[in-house]
């Protein structure tokens, strides 16, 4: 059965940002929508127009997307959540077009393990540092986001 873009997007935000209260769930979601919607660059093809599922299963984007991770298996993955009412909220919350003022127009995040985050993101430059919220850094589009 395949699972709604509410479902989805439930899930994600549970498994790659459930540790990270409120404010970290809503600013994985704000991501995820900020891609969906974004108009030009990789993001812009990939959505095709606004497909929650393109962007959320694009190799390599999400871990918890993929049961397997350097070919072993990845107990941390969408398939083994279990979403709860303040999950769907924030689906919800983010289908309906609200964004964390905080995260703005960031396209990607990580956690660096680290306490530190790195400048750009991803490797070929076209993120730049935006702000961190809890274990995750965050990374708005540069100007050469667009020849992505």
């Amino acid at each position: 059965m395949a699972y709604s873009d509410r479902e989805l997007i439930a899930r994600i935000v549970q498994c790659e940002a459930g540790g990270e209260g409120e404010n970290g769930m809503k600013a994985v979601a704000s991501v995820i929508m900020n891609r969906v919607n974004s108009s030009e660059g990789e993001y812009s093809r990939i959505s095709q127009g606004g497909s929650i599922r393109n962007i959320i299963f694009q190799a390599r984007q999400f871990d918890c997307a993929t049961d397997t991770l350097l070919g072993r298996y990845n107990p941390q993955n969408i398939y083994n959540m279990v979403p709860t009412e303040e999950h769907y909220n924030i689906a919800d919350w983010a289908m309906a077009g609200n964004k964390l003022n905080e995260v703005g127009e960031c396209l990607w995040y990580l956690n660096p393990f680290k306490p530190s985050c790195s400048s750009t993101f991803p490797s070929n430059g076209s993120g730049t540092f935006h702000t961190r919220l809890g274990e995750h850094c965050f990374y708005r589009p540069t100007a050469s986001y667009a020849d992505t």
